[in-house]
């Protein structure tokens, strides 16, 4: 790890069991934290116990705040617990949305399988924070931008600082609490803790053993934009298409799609074979005669929402467009809460509206004009005139990613890398150009010593709602005896957590196809390109 040895450590005998009491009011030196802040303090450190996995783990849970530089600006507050029966090993869990809150420390790791243990009941030393902001009181969950006014916590947020002030700040209370550090450090999360696990790959490459990253946002602005685009679309005069008509869209891709993997499942999985045009769900003129059929406007907006958006100017990032949902090849829009909701965007924007178009409301109003009162669908991402230099400079922050794995790689880090292929609020086609541009830029003998990704037919967003395969993997497992003994993964197999079925687990671009036998068993699939 990054930090060095705690002179006050010593001559403390190492232990499995923390110190608790000797955390309390615990000063963080700015010294152990290696960006800048003015240190920190332990707020409060008590011994109590969790049902994890279905077993009862005696912890000490240690609060803490790590104070700004900006007295302005808030401090991030960090949870660590700290278990009994210590297992050496340390986890970092990533947050969601605008975060705002600390992510449960009880938790699982993105698409865990339902008879993982959480990494708290394996005991590791778990720890997180809200990523340098707390979320206002009344805001939808994860769906608070008002700290974006502040650059210290935009930073801490959009570029990940927090991140590693986190991840020194729990290194630091883990030696004292122990006596000694962990011997591996791992970090997961999914969405927007997809992104943070692929920013400290890139940023930090030495500080993480592994890590697991599912379904990130990995190019935070780009998608911004490309939300911005649909919100203007989803506005207008009879475009928006309600739930009944979202409704027809999915059952009649699946009906059209199902089959073309060999297997009628309900789950798409020969994405590439699936050729859906929407407009043969055209009403009669294209007039909007109900729910049977999508108007003209309609069909335009299914197809802007299920194609790429490319931007026409600059940005300093270097990134020109978004690919698109895969709404014509699988992906159902009424997914409760991270779907496109149940009413058009409109100003101002209604919680019944998507949650992509919510987050746009949020990025222009406290991100990129610094005005609450801002109307965002007065922004057109197309022609964003006046704040074009804002865009410019604040994607230098948000999709700061370099693809550069090199150094983790160097450094014997592991990186698993998950996606659901019906992903409905963060596309997996962004995801797969991802995977591609580290694969060019390291080639395949390097790439694939480090990193397996793994695209998921049928699976969405985080298993919200009910999608057609909730995907469930023991990718922690997989993790561990990687990072330990060099065994990467081999032949895994996902299961879908609501039905009793299995598929192989297909590294990109691979996919399952059926062969003959039991079609709920991952031995009756192989991998097909």
């Amino acid at each position: 790890m990054l930090l060095g040895a705690d002179p006050a450590l010593a001559t403390t005998p190492p232990r499995n069991a923390p110190s608790c009491a000797s955390l309390t009011q615990l000063r963080i030196p700015a010294s152990v934290i290696s960006l800048p802040t003015t240190g920190g303090r332990v707020q409060a450190a008590a011994l109590t116990t969790s049902v994890v996995s279905g077993q009862t783990i005696e912890h000490c849970q240690v609060d803490a705040d790590l104070y700004p530089v900006d007295r302005s600006a808030p401090a991030i507050k960090m949870r660590i617990s700290l278990p009994h029966g210590w297992n050496g090993r340390a986890m970092m869990f990533g947050g969601g949305g605008y975060n705002g809150t600390i992510p449960a420390l009880t938790g699982n790791v993105p698409f865990a399988a339902a008879d993982a243990l959480a990494p708290l009941a394996r005991r590791y030393a778990v720890f997180a924070s809200d990523s340098g902001h707390q979320q206002g009181p009344g805001t939808v969950p994860s769906l608070d931008g008002s700290f974006g006014v502040n650059d210290e916590a935009l930073r801490n947020f959009a570029a990940g600082d927090a991140l590693k002030k986190t991840h020194d700040a729990s290194l630091f209370l883990i030696r004292r609490a122990y006596g000694h550090g962990p011997a591996e450090t791992f970090f997961a999360g999914g969405s927007t803790g997809g992104r943070e696990a692929l920013i400290v790959a890139q940023r930090w490459p030495r500080a993480f053993d592994g890590v697991i990253s599912g379904y990130p946002a990995w190019n935070n602005l780009a998608e911004a934009l490309y939300l911005g685009h649909l919100t203007q679309v989803l506005s207008r005069p009879g475009a928006f298409p309600d739930p009944e008509k979202q409704k027809l869209l999915y059952d009649t891709v699946i009906s059209a799609c199902d089959g073309v993997d060999s297997l009628r499942d309900g789950v798409v999985s020969n994405l590439r074979g699936c050729h859906f045009d929407p407009r043969v769900l055209r009403c009669p003129d294209g007039a909007d005669t109900g729910p049977t059929c999508l108007s003209d406007a309609q069909i335009g907006a299914v197809t802007a929402m299920s194609t790429p958006f490319r931007w026409p100017y600059r940005v300093a990032s270097g990134e020109t467009e978004y690919p698109g949902f895969p709404f014509l090849s699988g992906a159902d829009m009424r997914t409760p809460f991270l779907g496109f909701g149940t009413t058009a965007p409109a100003n101002p924007m209604p919680v019944t509206s998507g949650y992509g178009m919510q987050y746009w409301d949020q990025w222009v109003k406290h991100f990129l004009t610094r005005d609450p009162g801002f109307n965002s669908l007065d922004l057109d991402p197309r022609r964003p005139g006046k704040w074009l230099d804002r865009i410019s400079e604040l994607s230098t922050i948000q999709d700061r990613n370099n693809v550069d794995l090199g150094p983790f790689a160097r450094s014997g880090g592991k990186l698993l890398l998950l996606h659901g292929a019906a992903d409905e609020l963060v596309s997996h086609r962004s995801t797969n150009d991802y995977y591609e541009r580290v694969h060019d830029l390291l080639g395949a003998r390097t790439t694939e010593s480090f990193l397996r990704y793994y695209l998921v037919p049928g699976a969405n967003h985080a298993n919200f709602g009910t999608p057609s395969f909730a995907a469930g993997w023991d990718s922690l497992s997989a993790l561990e005896r990687w990072v330990a003994s060099g065994r990467s993964p081999r032949n895994p197999v996902v299961a879908d957590v609501t039905h009793d079925r299995t598929r192989p687990l297909c590294e990109y671009p691979g996919w399952p196809r059926y062969r003959a036998g039991d079609p709920d068993s991952a031995s009756s699939f192989t991998c097909a390109r």
